[in-house]
């Protein structure tokens, strides 16, 4: 008999259900496990037991590599040289990989207004730009 190794992928899944609690009608989450507990489910800000199990939304997992495709997509960027089309999509890339680049981008947007009302631009401008010059 030959025995050949194989490596197979385990994924276990542990839902995360909704419940609402009647009493002070707080939204919370609840990982549940493989094994039932026989604890009655309590809120996590009044301690009441009397909730409600809510239908939830489900979330598509994606990797990193996936969410930046969807994001490059043209026709979900719009107007590359529109800042408030570039603002949002910069946002909504933030959002999807976890992270707020808004500050950053509104630094940039702001450095970008300013060169833009001098009436400059990166063109012929190395590191120090013409404070160099007597």
């Amino acid at each position: 008999m030959l025995l050949r190794n194989t490596v197979q992928e385990v994924v276990v899944v542990m839902p995360i259900y909704e419940y609402r609690c009647n009493a002070c009608r707080r939204r919370f989450s609840v990982l549940v496990g493989v094994i039932a507990e026989d604890d009655p489910l309590q809120c996590p800000r009044c301690g009441g037991t009397d909730v409600t199990r809510l239908i939830s939304r489900f979330a598509r997992l994606r990797n990193e590599d996936d969410i930046i495709d969807d994001m490059l997509d043209p026709d979900k960027i719009g107007d590359p040289e529109d800042p408030k089309t570039m603002r949002r999509w910069v946002k909504e890339m933030g959002k999807e990989l976890g992270e707020d680049f808004t500050d950053e981008f509104d630094e940039i947007l702001a450095e970008e207004e300013k060169k833009a009302a001098r009436g400059g631009g990166d063109e012929g401008e190395e590191e120090g730009g013409s404070e160099d010059l007597p």
